[in-house]
């Protein structure tokens, strides 16, 4: 029992699912809050240990290894940083009556319920354990999505419901197709059901039945990645549910969809009769990639704006990995962790923004950097950012997955390149009015935390300009790994 207690990766899953029903108990605000950040940060720090401590063996249930680390540690800090920034936007919100007071016991132990369940699809080891922590994640967003009650909040959920439920089924009826290629070879029961024994009998499979799995699993899990055409719930939420919950979205849970296709392609392409699974990612991730890009001069809400920003990249980072190679993979891996910095960090800024504004209709709202420097310099730095300005970290992941192209499908380099020009075109055309257009709108002070917002922008150009040579090692040993 000893050994157990001192586990980081079950303490990893622990944490939040035994902070939810305390946070749920809670009355007074300011504790939950508290409580909140608290149990984010020592999750946090039980994940950080994994790069200090041996790793446990893998289980019949749980199983870290140098590719889900990358996710599980930027998972956890995210919510972290998120839960900082999340105690005084929803403070303002209860302040002003947006959200009763009932409902932030709810908001605060689904919160909890959501990192457990993200942080359980990122470390199970068995395949259907996986997809539970996937479609926990979902049914927790759905609720938080409506959690305002308002007509507008209430169809977004339901059509993230049902839109959600689809794709999972999707993903669901896939794992299955993947369990009945494994049950002839390594028998019935969970050896079926295990990475670790899959991947060393893959071989042996029925390729046929491993090619029409992952098309199933493409469409499930490419349904929660928000990818072209499957996409249409994504903006939605983004604008109807707190902007914490928006932050969550576009930086964690769309990499727990990404993080399990990548388990699977990983299982095909140790698979020697099988289809290779690239192709298929190239395609939705360009698809997504230049539909978003043309998308975007069309929005009017902000946060819908940088809703299919998110599709955007979501689209680029498949492209990359669906490509393959150690270049490509590393240029995936490296804008995965780059867009979650720093789109959570412009949905942090975006959160107060509507806040003090009272809209987040994007024509109400002009010259941020003069009635609120701060607020509006670091919305200016995330957009650049997540535009591909040089020296942000973007603009050398994004350099890395177009010089791959280039490399391997010069031909493909075309519609990449535009798709990246001209959402780099809406974005500044947006971010001109919003922060140095004539002032419009409330100039009112709001109680904020800025720390969030800039510890995540001074991390994407500290990348740009300089990736510690042990970062880059491992992930170009993740990148191999890919294949």
């Amino acid at each position: 029992m000893g050994a157990w207690a001192f586990d980081p990766v079950l303490m990893v899953v622990l944490i939040p699912l035994l902070s939810a029903p305390v946070l749920a108990l809670l009355p007074n605000y300011k504790v939950s809050a508290r409580i909140n950040v608290l149990a984010a940060l020592a999750t946090l720090l039980a994940a950080s240990s994994l790069f200090f401590v041996e790793r446990p063996p893998p289980g019949n249930y749980l199983l870290v290894d140098d590719l889900n680390i990358v996710f599980i540690v930027l998972n956890t800090f995210v919510a972290f940083t998120t839960s900082v920034f999340s105690a005084s936007y929803i403070g303002h919100e209860l302040e002003t009556g947006k959200l009763p007071a009932p409902y932030l016991r709810f908001y605060h132990a689904m919160y909890q319920v959501l990192a457990f369940a993200m942080n359980l699809a990122f470390v199970a080891n068995n395949l259907g354990l996986m997809w539970v922590g996937v479609e926990v994640a979902t049914l927790t967003t759905v609720l938080m999505v409506g959690i305002y009650r308002t007509p507008a909040a209430l169809e977004a959920a339901w059509k993230y419901f049902i839109l959600g439920s689809v794709g999972i089924a999707l993903a669901l009826f896939g794992t299955i197709l993947v369990y009945m290629a494994a049950q002839p070879v390594v028998g019935e029961g969970n050896n079926a059901m295990l990475w670790t024994v899959l991947m060393q009998n893959v071989a042996a499979f029925d390729p046929a039945l491993l090619n029409l799995a992952f098309v199933f699993l493409l469409l499930g899990y490419g349904t929660k990645m928000g990818l072209a055409p499957l996409h249409a719930w994504l903006p939605d939420a983004h604008a109807e549910g707190p902007t914490p919950i928006s932050a969550v979205l576009s930086g964690l849970l769309l990499n727990v969809a990404l993080y399990a296709l990548l388990r699977y392609k990983l299982l095909l392409a140790a698979s020697p009769g099988a289809l290779a699974p690239g192709p298929l990612m190239m395609i939705m991730g360009l698809v997504s990639l230049v539909f978003a890009a043309f998308m975007l001069y069309r929005r009017r809400d902000i946060k819908r704006l940088f809703a299919y920003s998110s599709i955007e990249h979501m689209g680029i980072i498949t492209f990359a990995f669906g490509m393959g190679g150690v270049i490509a993979n590393f240029a995936g891996l490296l804008h995965m962790v780059m867009h979650s910095l720093t789109k959570s960090a412009i949905f942090f800024a975006v959160g107060h923004v509507a806040q003090i504004k009272g809209t987040q209709n994007i024509a109400d709202i002009r010259g941020l950097t003069q009635t609120h420097p701060l607020l509006g310099w670091g919305l200016v730095g995330g957009v650049l950012a997540i535009a591909g300005v040089p020296p942000m970290g973007i603009f050398m992941s994004e350099f890395l997955v177009v010089s791959s192209t280039i490399a391997h499908a010069p031909w493909l380099a075309l519609p990449l390149v535009l798709g990246l020009l001209v959402a780099f075109g809406a974005l500044l055309l947006r971010l001109t009015a919003l922060a140095f257009g004539e002032p419009s709108g409330s100039t009112a002070a709001v109680k904020a935390s800025y720390v969030p917002l800039y510890a995540h922008l001074a991390l994407v150009l500290s990348a740009g300009l300089y990736l510690p040579p042990a970062l880059v090692l491992w992930f170009q040993h993740v990148a191999a790994m890919l294949g």
